[in-house]
């Protein structure tokens, strides 16, 4: 209860998940918040993209984009490296995409500025 927090949409605020469902997060390459359940406020593109260059090379995913203004704020990994295997299937959205309102605080901050408890879904 101390660290909860609602992650809304960087562009129009529309609510897209909470910290209770998240499960991991990826700060090294790309910089996630990782969730197993998000708002019905998150589209799940439907076409397959694939990773031409950078942390996501050869990775195929579905991007996330907010319902309300379009806005991309993540991705669905549907095949990926072994490093990142661990994040198929999950929701995950860019920290730099999406704002946290700090329930306790009463604050929105800027999801790059926050340090949720480690939690992790590796091995």
């Amino acid at each position: 209860p101390e660290e909860c927090a609602v992650f809304q949409c960087g562009g129009c605020w529309a609510v897209l998940g909470d910290s209770l469902h998240l499960c991991a997060q990826e700060e090294r390459r790309l910089g996630l918040l990782v969730c197993f359940k998000v708002t019905d406020d998150v589209a799940c593109e439907d076409s397959l993209m694939i990773g031409l260059e950078g942390a996501l090379l050869g990775c195929a995913y579905n991007a996330l984009s907010c319902r309300s203004c379009g806005l991309v704020v993540g991705f669905v990994l549907y095949s990926a490296s072994s490093d990142l295997a661990y994040l198929r299937g999950l929701f995950c959205f860019f920290k730099d995409s999406i704002l946290c309102y700090l329930l306790k605080k009463q604050i929105i901050i800027e999801a790059s500025k926050v340090n949720f408890p480690a939690v992790t879904l590796k091995k």
